[in-house]
């Protein structure tokens, strides 16, 4: 009896997988009956895999952003890597000028840590010498492998030399890729490599019998070229123009396809799952470190429109100043953003400021209250401010605010003696403000019988009084509930001092 029981609890906490090695063990230490988990079936297939896609780096590349996703690739840790072409400027015959861009080219993949695959674009090979170095340094612009049971079949799509917009698949091309197609009928899905969306293009030569072998077998096509992602469902397959790794774009977002990326493509039994991992999406560990928490969060905003007094509550010119600190040691980029304002014009000295390390630098900030509105009558100012720590080893940070401003009525403080009592007999001498802001939500306001509300000051050697006037036709309270969610009086101190 004591034998069954020692299993029992045995097989409780050791769980074997398919595989039969040692190495497959699976021990968990849990001796209920009840499991913290949904079920053990590991993800584990051995046909399963990993690769990424990137796309287009040139046609109006922007230095630095293909390093930076080679980094991030270095992250993921693929098995191999593809690309979809255009991978130089190129469109040159100048034979030192191909070199100097396909070292520049290496010279990114040869950080990345996994197997990276080639294919030709339009900027890489659009003439007879362009191609003939492509030839030089990789030997053929168009062939195939197969991975765990998956034709990778990369193609060139410039095998005329014709062009943006001009692709084409030739007699000898398309005899080969019959031929790969036809030698590997069995495989269980193929995925296809080019620069150009030849579905989407006229005089494409041999494609559309391409597009026939392809038809009656499980596919994906690839494709880049127009910098803008879009996926189409046709010919029984799934075909996708990839966004960019770098190369021109306005970068307008998701709805218009236009990002940076890589694809991270998981190979299943039942076919590939796609992942779109925008680059700035991907981040190793220390993404956040206490360093960057002490210089951004534990530090006020760096950025704020000093406040200021004035006696006349429509006076028509202010003058105040933006003061920006750099508490840290790197440099600090600064854009100003006004927003527009209907009843105050108002006018930045300067809106893109470099701030140096543990440095202040101070901006003027001119109001024009036009129509000498009441300043209980006008919107704030609104001001956003984009800050940027720039970084030498390590991407830059950025974060934002937006500032609401305006001047200040200039208020008295009057001395006197106070008996806390709650009478307000004291304070029948004082000023007496009236509070006229009255948004918010929910707020259902109806006039001066529903809410009112007056405040008034006073000092003396020891203490700062507060007296205030409330009106509500209806106090809503709830001992159980948050102050958020029911009528409350909120007091805030600001500890500026007078300017």
């Amino acid at each position: 009896m004591k034998k069954l029981l020692f299993l029992a609890i045995f097989s409780s906490l050791v769980f074997l997988s398919n595989a039969q090695s040692d190495d497959a063990r699976i021990i968990i230490d849990i001796p209920s009956s009840q499991k913290p988990w949904n079920h053990i079936n590991w993800n584990d297939s051995e046909s399963q895999f990993q690769f990424a896609i990137v796309t287009d780096r040139t046609g109006g590349h922007r230095p630095g952003v293909f390093p930076m996703g080679i980094k991030k690739l270095n992250l993921l840790q693929p098995e191999f890597v593809m690309s979809v072409g255009d991978l130089i400027e190129g469109y040159t015959e100048d034979d030192a000028r191909l070199n100097a861009e396909w070292k520049e080219f290496m010279g990114f993949i040869d950080s990345l840590q996994a197997p990276f695959f080639y294919v030709p674009g339009n900027h890489d090979i659009t003439n007879a010498v362009m191609a003939e170095k492509w030839k030089e340094l990789f030997g053929v612009s168009y062939y195939h492998f197969v991975y765990k049971d998956i034709l990778f079949l990369c193609l060139n799509s410039e095998d005329n030399h014709r062009g943006a917009g001009r692709g084409t698949i030739d007699d000898e091309q398309f005899e080969y890729i019959e031929k790969t197609l036809q030698e590997n009928s069995e495989v269980k899905h193929t995925m296809v490599f080019m620069h150009q969306p030849l579905w989407v293009q006229e005089d494409t030569k041999r494609w559309k019998d391409v597009e026939a072998l392809l038809a009656n077998r499980p596919h994906y096509v690839f494709a880049g070229h127009y910098h803008r992602y879009w996926k189409t469902n046709r010919n029984q397959g799934n075909y996708i123009a990839l966004a960019t790794t770098g190369g021109g774009s306005p970068l307008r977002g998701r709805a218009y396809g236009e990002f940076d990326h890589v694809v991270w493509v998981t190979m299943t039994e039942q076919g590939p799952i796609l992942a779109n991992l925008f680059l700035d999406g991907i981040w190793d560990e220390n993404v956040v470190t206490n360093e960057l928490v002490d210089l951004v969060r534990n530090k006020p905003f760096p950025v704020k429109i000093e406040p200021i007094y004035i006696e006349a509550s429509n006076q028509e010119n202010i003058k105040t100043t933006i003061k920006i600190i750099n508490n840290g040691d790197n440099q600090m980029k600064v854009v100003l953003k006004g927003l527009i304002n209907r009843s105050l014009h108002y006018e930045l000295e300067k809106d893109d400021i470099l701030v140096e390390p543990n440095d202040v630098q101070e901006v003027t900030l001119n109001i024009h209250n036009i129509n000498h509105k009441a300043l209980n009558d006008l919107q704030p100012i609104q001001v956003d401010a984009e800050i940027t720590y720039v970084f030498e080893h390590k991407p830059d940070v950025s974060f934002s605010d937006r500032l609401h401003y305006l001047p200040f009525p200039k208020n008295t403080i009057q001395s006197s003696k106070i008996k806390l009592d709650g009478n307000l007999k004291d304070w029948k001498d004082s000023k007496w403000t009236a509070v006229t802001d009255r948004s918010g939500s929910p707020f259902n306001y109806k006039g001066s019988d529903d809410f009112s509300m007056q405040f008034a000051t006073s000092y003396d050697q020891s203490n700062l009084y507060l007296a205030i006037k409330i009106k509500d036709d209806e106090i809503y309270t709830n001992e159980n509930g948050s102050y958020w969610s029911q009528d409350a009086l909120l007091i805030g101190l600001d500890p500026r001092s007078e300017h």
